[in-house]
């Protein structure tokens, strides 16, 4: 396994790491979490991703119990929570960042979780509804109390990044240290070119997630939805119109290449975003063993993306890109 640190931080991540988003509470339980989490542990994963939403608050305590199971030294993982959407109606408990609802986010998700302290947090959307000050005090606040280590960002744009950092250096309080933007062959232009300045500009590290595009880019819906796959899950619906037929036509494609390189689509894939120096790391997700072997075997694959595979790749991936501007 590669270690890559945060951006400028000094904590290092694992180049791969293991996601709960979609499995954790609808497809996977205890044991089925602490096996997988065990196995991508002794493979040198060290970052396991979460959030307060994820199945209304079932994914950390799925995390959580297999977290207590596993018994691990604390000091050799990484642990993430997000906050958002919250798990009630409330006016100051759902779709916001405001204080109120972080400072108690923060405690119940440590309680589902079963932990002292998370590693990082993330604001997991922007808030347009409170004043980007009362935020950035709020999440410098969570970390100078030790409820965890580092904060950042997901889905903001980089004119928010910037605006939070700038807010935080001018206060002296705890700068954002990381996004979790979504990336892979489909969803390119963020990662690519709005945040190229971050990288630099303020030592800004990427935690990347759904590299496959929920599946698409595995292959598997290349001849249709096969049932139990995400597009086929109760409430996804939204995904199947996200990636129209040509999408999934085009995603096949990929296919011989990754045979050329030894490899499968959902490893290509995964590489393909590994490749990119300013990720930190891949957040990979799955509900089977076997699949979470395919997915840690993509880092094999990473040395053989030369120059002129990465051009095959994007001219066979053109007319997806096509697809999904239309």
């Amino acid at each position: 396994m590669e270690y890559r640190r945060l951006g400028n931080a000094g904590v290092k991540v694992s180049a791969l790491s293991l996601g709960s988003w979609v499995t954790y509470g609808s497809q996977v339980d205890v044991a089925a979490a602490a096996d997988m989490m065990a196995a991508a542990y002794d493979r040198g994963v060290n970052f396991f991703d979460n959030a307060e939403n994820y199945a209304a608050g079932r994914s950390e305590e799925i995390m959580g119990a297999a977290l207590k199971r596993l018994g691990w030294r604390r000091a050799s993982y990484l642990v993430s929570t997000k906050f958002y959407w919250g798990l009630a109606d409330g006016p100051n408990e759902k779709n916001t960042l405001n204080r109120k609802y972080l400072m108690q986010a923060i405690d119940g998700s440590l309680a589902r979780l079963g932990l002292d302290y998370v590693d990082l947090v993330y604001c997991h959307r922007p808030d347009p509804d409170t004043p980007m000050e009362e935020t950035v005090w709020a999440m410098s606040d969570i970390v100078a109390s030790g409820r965890a280590l580092y904060w950042g960002t997901s889905e903001w744009s980089a004119e928010q990044i910037r605006q939070a950092w700038e807010i935080a250096d001018r206060r002296n309080l705890r700068k954002p240290q990381m996004e979790q933007p979504q990336y892979s062959l489909l969803f390119r232009d963020k990662v690519e070119k709005e945040f190229g300045r971050l990288y630099g500009d303020i030592g800004l590290g990427l935690t990347t997630w759904s590299p496959l595009a929920s599946g698409v880019l595995s292959g598997k819906y290349a001849n249709g939805i096969p049932d139990g796959s995400r597009l086929a899950l109760p409430g996804y619906g939204w995904l199947k119109e996200r990636y129209p037929e040509p999408v999934l036509r085009a995603a096949a494609a990929l296919g011989p290449i990754a045979r050329e390189l030894g490899g499968t689509p959902a490893q290509l894939a995964i590489a393909w975003c590994a490749r990119n120096p300013n990720v930190s790391t891949v957040i990979t997700g799955a509900s089977r063993p076997a699949q979470l072997e395919e997915n840690l075997g993509a880092l094999e694959l990473v040395p053989k993306l030369t120059g002129e595979v990465m051009a095959i790749i994007d001219e066979a991936m053109a007319p997806a890109a096509a697809a999904m501007r239309d």
